[in-house]
């Protein structure tokens, strides 16, 4: 009679290591495929920032998707590379430094990146120094890692002896076209600024 009354007793936990493990197995072949794809991925802005400083194009363009898209003049490696080629002989020297490099995963084979830079050229008797964004998308085939776009963006170029701003912040002749889209590409620069005075940008900075 009291047997009824007594709670039941727990069922055991199911023990057998052949129902975890292949769940547990997964886990950790999907965090070592992140790791390791994180490690791919900022290999390619160095392997970019050298192939351009040492003009080696065709390692600069093997960096990107096979069908990387140029716009309007089509699509394919050959296409970037025959942009580029005239753009790296208007500068001699240059020196590119990555100074950091945010990734984001949007799944398992692509993902999106924002690279500092510090460029460096030298133009006819000048030495011209840019600060640089590059706004990246990445995508994973055949189980590497490739750049589909690079988005660059500047704060400024100028000569290393002058100070940026003075007289403009795009103060380079060879790049005359060039958009200076930072700060304000950055989706939270503006709402941050006009949360406030509105009147503040204009006292901080004569260019905003």
């Amino acid at each position: 009679m009291f047997e009824n009354m007594l709670p039941a007793a727990p069922r055991p936990r199911n023990t057998d290591p052949a129902m975890s493990e292949p769940r547990e197995l997964d886990e950790l072949r999907r965090r070592i495929d992140r790791i390791e794809s994180m490690q791919s991925i900022q290999q390619l802005p160095i392997r970019y920032a050298i192939a351009v400083d040492s003009r080696d194009l065709d390692a600069w363009v093997g960096l990107f998707v096979e069908d990387v898209n140029c716009g309007r003049l089509g699509r394919g490696r050959a296409v970037l590379k025959s942009i580029i080629d005239p753009q790296v002989r208007t500068f001699y020297r240059s020196i590119h430094q990555i100074c950091g490099h945010q990734v984001d995963f949007v799944d398992d084979d692509h993902a999106t990146g924002k690279v500092y830079c510090r460029a460096e050229h030298e133009d006819r008797g000048r030495w011209v120094v840019m600060a640089i964004c590059y706004f990246d998308e990445y995508e994973r085939r055949d189980g590497r890692w490739y750049f589909v776009r690079r988005k660059e963006r500047h704060w400024y170029s100028t000569d290393v002896l002058a100070r940026p701003g003075q007289p403009v912040f795009q103060n380079w002749d060879a790049w005359p076209d060039a958009k200076l889209e930072l700060p304000h590409a950055f989706p939270s620069w503006t709402a941050f600024w006009y949360e406030g005075d509105p009147a503040t940008p204009g006292v901080l900075s004569r260019t905003h």
